[in-house]
């Protein structure tokens, strides 16, 4: 574009574009003169004697005569215009002009004007003529501090002026009722806001002298469906009033706001009070908006500005005095939106009638025939005031026919008529209400019904109140002028019925249910157009609203009454306007059919018809083919801007027409000037170029236009032509074809419900694709009046709108053909179109003869897709304007070449859809029916043979039929359909068996079939490999399928419902599949509720899933989620049982197997129980901890088919403690039972807590029975024996009575041995010890990058920052397992386990974090028995043993336990890293040696330690008591008392100590002072958790006792345990350890083998002296 227009520049700067060319009038020897300029004219505005122009660069001209110019340059001829230099530091991007006064606008949303200012319509005070373009400030007071408003566009009439701001409210100024403020006080200096149009979207404003327009959008739907106000907006009366008589209600709407009285000009005649208004003008904005089109009008009245109140509700006062009240008879708006009203009212019984008499109709028929009205007079309102309608309003009595009635032209027709509707009123008739049966009403309104209600019989009249209102009521041919008013928009689609006034007996409701029994109606016009369209396109749901002076009709509201605000045309609102133009005195709105209507003053033929009244919108008579595009209208002149045959513009012009020599308009008006009957042709157009807008103004034309530069204006006329063309074509077929056939009463029956549904859609996508081409053909036109280039065409940067608008279309029509409903259409056409559809075949552009009518139809509706190669050939055309090379060639090259794409496409479609058509023509009628579906496209049959089934009977019939989404399989009566998303076909290599062979996978079956030749099988082997990848694809449904695989993915994702396997029986799959196999992840969804989500492999569930099954009792689910193996739960897994169970753990083959969790029930149920233990095929069998909550008692033992059976202990809440044998659930064999306060039995038990046979009860005095006991524990013992007591001084008897725990226990190394089995079948081994150590390695770093990505999918997983870290590092297999152990591979090994142990997803990790859990489940709560002590230690020590195991497996060069490292080399260097190294380590370790506590410990204790020191407590509780009750007391002695009493040596004594950082003198009160540093590192033995690290305590403490004892003595001084066991024994007391004998005992018990005999062993030794020395310090 650029380029081209410098080399434009070139030859002739201002000759190519926006020149501009100016006359007056029409007659033939008239020629236009070219304005010559610099630069192109881009817009141009025309005032009463003057004119303005804008050119390229923002500068603006100006010519006429201007009076307000200071200046001698009061006139300047048109084609020498001068410069407003006042505006040449701005940048205008639009002008308007008033008729004495004119207005810029600038870049930024300013305004400018200048000229005559009486009035104010310059918008500055105090200034009468304002000579230069001068700023007015245009700002919203409503706003603190107020904002300037940016303005889009402006409009200027005689005394006003008009500004549409960015958010699309309207501001004027001026003075006049035009300007639609509510004020009184002319003129308005300021600019305001028209707040009568808030909150709606206005699109456009235009002024006439006296009047103005606006453009509006209409609300969407949701808005408009507001509730209707019950209250005037302005004077707040009711809209609707009830009365309640005894036997009825009346409900009437009578209510007039006085809107529109005009503040009378002098000379014009008031209204006296013996006249009544001009009937049937009354129309009251405020009437209930019941049609479906008037949704949109005016929100409310407002009150009118006059005294004058003799209009106010109607009244008016009669001759004989009685107040009557008028109707508001709805003034008829056009053809299409009509109201019917009639009114009938009377005195009651009196005599003198307020209904005209005989003499008063003639003269006023007579009158109306000298209007040429005529023809058209049955319009006629009755209504209950006198009836002297003055002369100048008679065109404006145009109510509606009184439906029922015929159109009565002679005056005694119509003298019949009123007399005996008068004779009716004056009888009480409400009894005739009552009588009409709801039939009679629906014949009332739908004349067609049945009967004519028009007779005097059937006429409702009543008492003074009663009226009826009827509104909108048939849909069908009226119009009410004998002008050419098509009806596009017969709306009886959407009509409503709107009954304000009726009695409340019958509700509309049911009259409109009984009035259409008809199928659901389809909305033509799409509500708010394509929704992603949006703001790209022009809008086409507008109304016009007009308001000022209307004494020449040009408000278009059917009456000559002013109007103070605006008010909707409602009869445009179905008409998408989309620009207004306005005359001095008429009014122009042109459509986006590219039809006009015109209304208003017609004084010299300005409207383009001859039609009357002129008071309402009717069309301009313009020969069939001509499409207007653009309108200027000047004081009594249009001039229109069309297509014609050609795509060059053509000119027409229609009113005053000037005389040569008759310029001046002073000459006498019949010399000078004539009519036009209709817009006339002006011959020089075609000599102007491509014309691109005209402009009107005063007497004046002006016509922009421009040269077809390389091509290119033509072709952006010629798209924007076609385009306007395409839509008239797409709108003529919508109102003459489409909405006929959809309006039919036959249609459902017809085509039957399936296909109505069909139509239906057909109708709604064609309506939108209309409605598209509408806005598109509105957004080309207003390019073509702006711009002129093709950079911001919609349909290049936005093509997919179009394409999938195209797509979806073209869809519904093929749906439509291949369901046969054209055929069936063909009937209920043939009716309406009759024999001889001339009509469609000219609408279908057919030329053959004789062709069916549902082909024609077809013809009809797939005519459409011929416009995208329309679309493909203008974009290739405005692309050879281009350089090839350039950017803009490509883009137009790109844009053609998408729509040539698409119509190839549905070319393509079409003929799938004639093909499946025709085939479902031929196929046997009883499967048609249930294959038969709108979508299904036929792609190839093997109906000649072609195809067979392998190994089929010699007389089975197999045919297959492969459509665009299954394949089918039909045989005699039955059939099989095979979807083709899950079809998997391989062809079978022909050498070995010289069959043309395919193999078909389907997920249940697999059959082969054979082609007869080996084209035949390529050719199906294509077609099925591209039918199942457009199926998954869905490229069938919208791309051009080009570039198409040679096969689909053999792995997919699709859905399938199962119908023959057993497991899956009409369970649907949903999900990834690998050749006819659900493989990877999916759901399968049960008919009964069943649901499993999660991995599948070859067809059976395995890997990780969620499964739901719903209680068939409970109306509860149970829930599994865990891993599984071929289709069965395996592996761990959580199973929430619908009863509240909950099990956690191994799974095999479905059923519990392995180590797991069973919790029943909750605490406050009824009896809530824990099991964690072996299972074996869903039962406890192996070892196990049962804990019975309710009955307090916890069982660890041996198990068998869910009894206790072997060995086991019970202990109770009480302190019972039984260990022996269990026998079928029950205590039954031998036994130890101790109680609390160890009274101990020792023999046979036959029931639980029963004693029954030998044994011997233990006192804890030692005293005991022996003998025969029979009876319960603790409810009385029979007893058959001898009783001992045994000598004071038999000290060896007494050994040997006390009774050793744990013999009848479980074994250690027995428990828990499933949890370690699973652990080395996790690392690949079949029993513990026996695999390969890399085999292991694998599987664990397998293990955790499944777990990692598992938990990647599932966020519920939640890993800590630090585990992703640790996971991370552990998936690596780490070097050090294999080669000799140095003490750095020792220690790297020892860093690893203790990761590996903090990851629950290792092996290692998950055996750790198992233990922790069996462990804590044995000995927290009941099983805090002191008795378990002994069992709970050894229990740990298994533990070590069996996890070094596993250790030394992955690790296998590590020494065995007691195994000495051998020492590193003999580099001092060397030693030294080596010693470091085992300083830093956390514990010390002892000397070379490997021992699992060691390296085990550490990582394990920590986890058991509350338990089991809990137990350690429970145990010493005695002693430490004993214990600390002596540390109480002699920690009451200060410091020097306590070492003297502990006879430490007086050498040892300190004798100052740091206090705060300062020494101190001990004297003889100083307390807690010596040996400080010494006590604080004793106390930290409570917190640790190894015996080594207690160990390592121990010896810190020592090194702080010597330290402090040094400080004092010689270098060289050593310790004897004489010297050290006092000191050591005073700091023991001050650190105040409160279960020192738990720590010793558990330091003794778990403390390694090799340290005991080494220096930890010896002060481990002092610290239990001390121990035991404080117990006894009290005896000594």
């Amino acid at each position: 574009m650029e380029s081209q227009r410098k080399s434009s520049d070139e030859e002739d700067s201002s000759g190519e574009r926006g020149s501009l060319h100016t006359w007056k009038g029409y007659s033939y020897s008239v020629t236009p003169e070219r304005v010559l300029l610099s630069r192109p004219v881009l817009q141009a505005a025309l005032g009463t004697r003057h004119g303005v122009l804008l050119v390229e660069g923002g500068q603006v001209y100006s010519f006429g005569e201007f009076p307000w110019k200071q200046s001698q340059v009061s006139e300047v001829g048109p084609l020498k215009p001068v410069l407003e230099s006042a505006l040449s530091g701005q940048r205008v991007v639009a002008v308007a002009a008033g008729s004495f006064h004119s207005g810029a606008l600038t870049e930024d949303g300013g305004v400018h004007m200048w000229g005559e200012n009486s009035f104010g319509q310059c918008g500055l005070s105090s200034l009468t003529v304002v000579p230069n373009p001068t700023p007015v400030a245009v700002m919203d007071p409503d706003t603190s501090p107020p904002h300037t408003i940016r303005v889009l566009e402006l409009a200027c009439g005689e005394q006003h002026s008009l500004a549409l701001s960015a958010q699309h409210e309207v501001w004027a100024w001026g003075s006049g009722c035009q300007l639609g403020l509510v004020t009184t006080i002319f003129p308005v200096w300021k600019p305001q806001k028209v707040e009568h149009l808030v909150g709606r979207y206005v699109l456009q404003v235009a002024c006439g002298a006296f009047h103005s327009l606006a453009l509006v959008r209409c609300l969407p739907p949701q808005e408009s469906r507001r509730p209707l106000p019950d209250k005037c907006g302005q004077c707040h009366q009711l809209l609707y009033t009830m009365t309640d008589k005894e036997d009825h209600v009346i409900i009437s709407d009578s209510h007039y706001c006085p809107l529109g009285v005009e503040l009378l000009a002098e000379g014009e005649t008031r209204l006296g009070p013996g006249r009544s208004p001009p009937l049937g003008l009354l129309s009251s904005p405020s009437e209930p908006l019941l049609s479906s089109h008037a949704s949109a009008s005016a929100p409310g009245p407002h009150p009118s500005i006059t005294e004058h109140t003799d209009y106010e509700r109607g009244r008016t006062v009669a001759q004989n005095g009685e107040v009557l009240t008028t109707t508001d008879a709805d003034i008829s708006a056009s053809g299409t939106d009509s109201d019917r009203a009639v009114g009938g009212v009377g005195g009651a019984g009196s005599q003198n009638s307020p209904y005209p008499d005989d003499q008063a109709v003639k003269e006023y028929l007579k009158k109306l025939s000298d209007t040429t009205l005529a023809e058209e007079t049955a319009k006629m309102t009755i209504a209950g005031a006198s009836f002297q309608p003055p002369a100048d309003s008679l065109d404006l009595l145009t109510s509606d026919l009184i439906p029922g009635v015929m159109p009565v032209t002679t005056s005694s027709a119509l003298n019949n008529l009123v007399s005996s509707c008068a004779s009716a009123v004056g009888e009480r008739v409400v009894s005739t209400y009552e009588a009409l049966s709801l039939k009679k009403m629906i014949n009332y309104y739908y004349p067609g019904v049945g009967g004519v209600a028009g007779v005097p019989g059937g006429f409702p009249g009543g008492p003074v109140e009663v009226r009826v209102r009827l509104e909108e009521s048939m849909q069908g041919k009226k119009s009410c002028s004998t002008g050419d008013i098509r009806e596009e928009e017969a709306e009886g689609l959407s009509r409503r019925l709107s009954l304000p006034g009726l009695l409340s007996q019958v509700s509309p409701r049911l009259l409109r249910r009984a009035s259409r029994p008809r199928v659901r109606a389809v909305p033509l016009t799409p509500v708010g157009g394509l929704p992603e369209a949006g703001e790209l396109l022009p809008s086409l749901q507008t109304e016009v609203w007009s308001w000022g002076r209307g004494e020449e009709g040009q408000l278009g509201h059917g009456d000559n009454l002013p109007r103070l605000q605006p008010l909707c045309i409602k009869c445009l609102s179905s008409k998408e306007v989309v620009l207004v133009a306005a005359g001095a005195h008429h009014s122009l709105a042109l459509t986006a059919q590219s039809q006009v209507f015109s209304w208003g003053s017609n004084s010299s033929g300005q409207l383009g018809h001859m039609a009357s009244p002129t008071t309402i919108p009717r069309l301009a008579k313009l020969s069939e083919g001509i499409r207007v595009w653009d309108v200027g209208a000047g004081a009594q002149h249009t001039l229109l801007l069309a297509d014609g045959d050609c795509y060059q513009p053509i000119l027409y012009y229609s009113g005053q027409q000037v005389r040569e020599g008759a310029q001046d308009a002073t000459q006498d008006q019949t010399e000078g000037y004539s009519y036009t009957q209709q817009p006339v042709l002006l011959p020089f157009c075609m000599n102007l170029g491509y014309v691109s807008g005209v402009f009107a103004g005063g007497q004046s034309c002006v016509a922009l236009a421009d040269r077809n530069v390389m091509g290119f204006i033509a072709s952006l006329h010629e798209l924007a032509a076609a385009e306007r063309k395409f839509y008239c074509k797409l709108s003529s077929v919508k109102n003459h074809i489409l909405r006929p056939l959809l309006d039919l009463e036959s249609l459902s029956t017809a085509l039957g419900p399936a296909s109505t549904v069909l139509l239906q859609s057909l109708a709604r996508c064609y309506s939108r694709l209309c409605h598209l081409t509408g806005q598109h053909s509105a957004s080309l036109t207003a390019n073509l009046r702006r711009r002129r280039e093709f950079k911001s065409l919609v349909m290049l940067e936005h093509a997919s709108i179009f394409l999938d608008t195209y797509n979806e279309y073209c869809c519904s029509v093929g749906n439509f053909l291949v369901m046969g409903g054209f055929q069936a259409l063909a009937k209920p056409s043939l009716e309406f179109f009759g024999k001889c559809p001339e009509l469609l075949q000219r609408l279908a552009e057919s030329s053959e003869e004789n062709i069916p009518l549902s082909d024609l139809l077809v013809t009809l509706f797939y005519l459409p897709m011929r416009h995208l190669h329309e679309y493909g050939r203008l974009l290739l055309k405005l692309g050879t304007c281009f350089e090839v090379s350039s950017v803009d060639y490509q883009k137009l090259q790109d844009g053609c070449s998408k729509f040539e794409a698409l119509a190839l496409h549905l070319k393509r479609r079409r003929k799938e859809a004639e093909y499946t058509y025709h085939f479902w023509k031929s196929f046997p009628g009883k499967m048609t029916d249930s294959l038969r579906k709108p979508r299904r496209r036929l792609i190839c049959e093997s109906s000649n043979k072609a195809l067979t089934l392998q190994n089929s009977g010699r007389f089975s019939v197999n045919w297959f039929i492969l459509f665009n989404d299954a394949l089918v399989h039909a045989q005699f009566s039955t059939h099989h359909v095979f979807p083709l998303a899950t079809l998997w076909v391989e062809p079978i290599p022909e050498e070995n068996t010289g069959l043309h062979g395919l193999k078909l996978i389907s997920p249940e079956e697999t059959f082969t079939l054979l082609a007869c030749s080996s084209m035949e099988k390529a050719k199906w082997l294509r077609s099925i490999n591209q039918a199942v990848d457009q199926a998954m694809t869905g490229a069938g449904q919208s791309g051009s399928g080009a570039g198409q695989r040679a096969e689909p993915p053999i792995s997919r994702t699709a859905s399938y419902t199962f119908y023959k396997d057993s497991r899956l029986k009409e369970a649907t799959y949903e999900g990834r599949w690998l050749a006819g196999k659900p493989n990877g992840r999916g759901m399968v969804k049960w008919l009964d509720g069943k649901i499993y989500t999660g991995t599948f492999k070859n067809g059976l569930e395995d890997g990780f899933g969620d499964y739901v099954m719903p209680s068939k009792t409970l109306n509860l689910n149970d829930h599994y989620q865990g891993h599984w193996k071929e289709g069965k739960m395996h592996g761990i897994g959580t199973y929430k049982y619908a009863t509240g169970e909950l099990y956690e753990g191994s799974f095999q083959d479905n059923m519990r197997h392995g180590h797991g969790m069973l919790r029943s029930g909750t605490l406050n149920s009824s009896s809530p129980s824990v099991f964690i233990g072996q299972w074996v095929h869903d039962k406890k069998t192996g070892y196990g901890v049962f804990d019975d909550i309710t009955r307090g008692e916890k069982y660890m033992g041996m198990w068998q088919d869910d009894q206790r059976q072997g060995t086991g202990v019970i202990v109770t809440q009480f302190g019972l403690y039984y260990e022996g044998a269990f026998n079928n659930n029950k205590m039954q064999g031998t036994g130890v039972l101790l109680s609390e306060d160890n009274t101990t039995f020792e023999g046979e038990f036959s029931e639980d807590w029963t004693l029954n046979g030998k044994g011997v009860l233990t006192m804890p005095n030692g005293d005991y029975f022996e003998g025969s006991f029979t009876g319960e524990w603790g409810s009385g013992l029979k007893v058959t024996g001898s009783f001992f007591k045994p000598n004071l001084y038999d000290s060896d008897g007494d050994k040997g009575r006390a009774v050793k725990l744990g013999r009848l226990a479980v074994p250690p190394e027995e428990k828990w041995r499933v949890v370690f089995e699973e652990c080395w079948m996790r690392l690949g081994c079949e029993a513990p010890g026996q695999g390969e150590n890399q085999r292991a390695w694998e599987n664990i770093a397998v293990a955790l990058t499944t777990s990692r990505r598992q938990h990647r999918d599932s966020p519920e997983m939640n890993l800590s920052r630090t585990q992703n870290r640790m996971l991370e590092s552990l998936e690596f297999i780490p070097q050090q397992h294999v080669g000799p152990v140095t003490m750095e591979k020792y220690d790297s090994i020892r860093r690893y386990l203790i990761k590996a142990c903090d990851m629950p997803l290792h092996p290692l990790g998950r055996l750790m974090e198992t233990l922790v859990a069996v462990y804590r489940m044995t000995y927290v709560g009941v099983g805090a028995n002191r008795r378990l002590l002994l069992q709970a230690v050894n229990e740990i020590m298994s533990y070590l043993a069996r996890i070094f195991q596993l250790v030394r497996f992955l690790f296998p060069d590590l020494p065995e336990e007691g195994g000495a490292i051998p020492e590193p080399s003999s580099d001092p260097q060397d030693k030294k890293d080596s010693n470091c190294a085992d300083t830093q380590l956390e514990s010390p370790k002892p000397g070379r040696v490997v021992s699992s506590s060691a390296l085990l410990l550490p990582v394990l204790l920590p986890r058991l330690y509350p338990p089991l020191f809990t137990l350690y407590a429970l145990e010493k509780e005695k002693e430490d008591d004993v214990y600390w009750e002596c540390v109480l007391r002699l920690n009451k002695q200060p410091d020097v008392a306590l070492l003297a009493f502990l006879g430490v040596q007086h050498k040892f004594w300190p004798v100052s100590v740091p206090v705060l950082g300062e020494k101190t003198e001990v004297v003889s009160s100083t307390k807690d002072a010596c040996f400080a540093s010494a006590t604080e590192t004793l106390q930290q033995i409570s917190t640790t958790f190894t015996p080594s690290d207690k160990l390592q305590v121990i010896q810190l403490t020592f090194e702080e006792i010597t330290k402090e004892v040094m400080s004092s003595l010689e270098d060289n001084f050593l310790w004897s345990m004489d010297d050290l066991f006092p000191v050591f024994l005073y700091v023991v007391l001050r650190a105040r350890i409160r279960n020192l004998g738990s720590e010793v005992s558990l330091i003794e018990d778990l403390m390694d083998p090799c340290v005991q005999h080494g220096e930890h062993g010896i002060m481990f030794t002092t610290l239990k002296a001390c121990y035991y020395q404080i117990q006894h310090e009290k005896t000594t």
